[in-house]
């Protein structure tokens, strides 16, 4: 197992493909080989840049079998011969490869980790090659214990690295109590872990009793943490779009109030008003809508947080339900101001504007309730 220092020039490399500068970084390599072809970490690296903007699988194949030449019991030309396998197509060919680094090197977690990682992949294929492109529950089974207990080995030799976690969540995503356990343990180590962090907000903002608004903050303050999300974009997205449908509602108390206000509908047996309304009746039905929008929407906007709101006129702007949603709020409000203002002398007229106020929205409401486009 070679231990030797990076030679100056393939450490600036290696900076160079860390910033994603390939073509920079192989001609630095290249005249690195060219003085020492024996440079075993030179070859390791050029590899790597093969991988990296090209994903040339070939080349990079080349330049590990180099180095293996020259040190087949290398542990990083193994764990990059295994990528460049990969990414050459012979991925089934990647277990034998990184069972020899764990042979090699049985503390070094990064091999039981990737091999984790890629064994219960290999298995499915290997099992459904051999039977006619069906994978075999009981070969499934077996390969994601197996990967199990290597994560975990992974895990153990490595408590502090958050690809064995990353590796040991998605081997036991099928248990719900240890992949929340995993979540809880990467963000321990990484706070700002963008699945990890989707998940635990998704988890919460979908629990039962959980309001639009709570939702809502939940991935906008998640996504202060990891603003590039686009799971926890989308989830905030759902969340807002729960808060605008609920403007539909106060509207339609709104309509309610109006027919009530000109007793539009017989209840009972009671004696309806007569009709017109007087001025001062029909400034007072004014009244209960300003406090349900003042209540019910002005004093929760301003609840909201400053990501929240900036979400919502976002979402307006950008989708087509939204704006839907708010077009038949206003419509809605507009047919309760019509029945409540104009001074009517039948109550043909304002039962018609009720109808036609009430039934384009109530019969939408089911169709929206997963719409935010």
């Amino acid at each position: 197992m070679t231990t030797s220092a990076l030679h100056p020039a393939v450490e600036r490399a290696d900076l160079l493909i860390d910033l994603k500068r390939y073509e920079e970084a192989r001609k630095l390599l290249a005249q690195r080989l060219s003085e020492d072809p024996q440079d075993v970490r030179a070859w390791v690296k050029l590899a790597r840049s093969h991988l990296g903007d090209e994903n040339n699988g070939a080349e990079a194949l080349k330049a590990t079998q180099r180095a293996l030449e020259l040190d087949s019991e290398d542990i990083g030309a193994l764990v990059m011969h295994a990528h460049a396998l990969r990414g050459a197509g012979r991925f089934l060919d990647t277990e034998g490869v990184l069972r020899e680094v764990i042979r090699i090197a049985p503390a070094y977690w990064y091999g039981y980790a990737l091999l984790a990682d890629w064994l219960w992949r290999i298995r499915a294929i290997r099992s459904g090659q051999a039977n006619g492109g069906q994978v075999r529950r009981e070969d499934q089974e077996a390969a994601l214990r197996e990967s199990g207990e290597l994560a975990r080995e992974a895990v153990r030799l490595a408590p502090e690295e958050v690809y064995a976690y990353e590796v040991a969540r998605l081997i036991m995503a099928g248990d719900r109590p240890a992949a929340e356990r995993l979540d809880e343990a990467i963000l321990r180590l990484d706070p700002q872990h963008e699945q990890a962090l989707a998940r635990r907000t998704t988890r919460t903002a979908d629990a039962p009793g959980i309001k639009a608004a709570e939702a809502a903050s939940l991935y906008a303050d998640a996504l202060a943490t990891a603003p590039d999300s686009a799971p926890m974009r989308s989830g905030l997205d759902q969340a807002s779009f729960r808060l605008l449908r609920g403007v539909r509602w106060l509207a339609l108390l709104c309509l309610a109030l109006a027919a009530a206000g000109i007793d539009l509908f017989t209840t009972g047996g009671e004696t309806q008003r007569d009709l017109p309304l007087p001025l001062g009746q029909r400034l007072w039905d004014l009244v209960p809508m300003a406090v349900v929008w003042v209540l019910g929407a002005l004093l929760s906007y301003r609840r909201l947080g400053a990501g929240v709101r900036v979400n919502l006129r976002s979402l307006v702007r950008r989708r087509t339900w939204p704006r839907v949603v708010l077009a038949q709020a206003a419509w809605s409000m507009v047919c309760a101001l019509l029945i409540t203002q104009v001074p009517w002398t039948q109550r043909t007229a304002p039962q018609v504007l009720f109808w036609i106020g009430l039934l384009p929205t109530v019969t939408t409401m089911w169709f929206d309730r997963r719409k935010n486009n």
